[in-house]
């Protein structure tokens, strides 16, 4: 007969005082630590998938920074022409701002991204104070249309389901 709780061939054989409960708490104590092991070597496997898609999202949100940038920076210079030079300039100095942001954005980690909009909301306290104002806008104008929209999809499908029913002879399946 053989011990289903023995320890393997490279440990010391127990002594013939301990017991089979001594050889289990042994066996389970290395199975725990083996688990342990497993879920390390797993959890660091997915760390650095996560790192990989944070990644991928900071290349395309720098790219949009830089769209963002632009359309400022276009903005700024077509009030400069008109009679608006002040606010047109600030505009610009914004666009350039977010512009070098984009470039610094692009490749970096969450937490190396989140220091620069720190040091830049130091640095630029204006143009820092600009974009949270625009971002802020932006969502609640997304938020309003994207309500709108909710409200102006019903009448259609009702108004939809009526031509149905009156194309039918009145008769409707629902």
């Amino acid at each position: 007969m053989t011990n289903e709780f023995s320890l393997p061939s490279a440990e010391p054989s127990p002594s013939p005082d301990t017991s089979p409960v001594t050889d289990f708490k042994n066996k389970l104590s290395e199975d725990i630590s083996s688990t342990r092991q497993i879920i390390k070597e797993g959890s660091g496997a997915v760390i650095q998938q996560v790192d990989e898609v944070v990644s991928e999202q900071t290349h395309f949100v720098g790219h949009q920074v830089s769209g963002v940038a632009a359309a400022l920076e276009k903005v700024g210079a077509e009030l400069e022409s008109s009679d608006q030079r002040q606010v047109g300039r600030y505009a610009r100095e914004i666009g350039r701002s977010v512009a070098a942001v984009a470039e610094k954005i692009e490749g970096k980690d969450l937490g190396e991204i989140a220091t620069l909009a720190e040091n830049f909301g130091r640095k630029q306290p204006i143009a820092f104070l600009a974009i949270a104002a625009l971002a802020g806008l932006s969502a609640s104008r997304f938020l309003i249309a994207s309500a709108k929209r909710g409200d102006e999809v019903r009448p259609i499908e009702t108004s939809a389901k009526m031509r149905a029913a009156s194309a039918s002879g009145g008769a409707s399946n629902d």
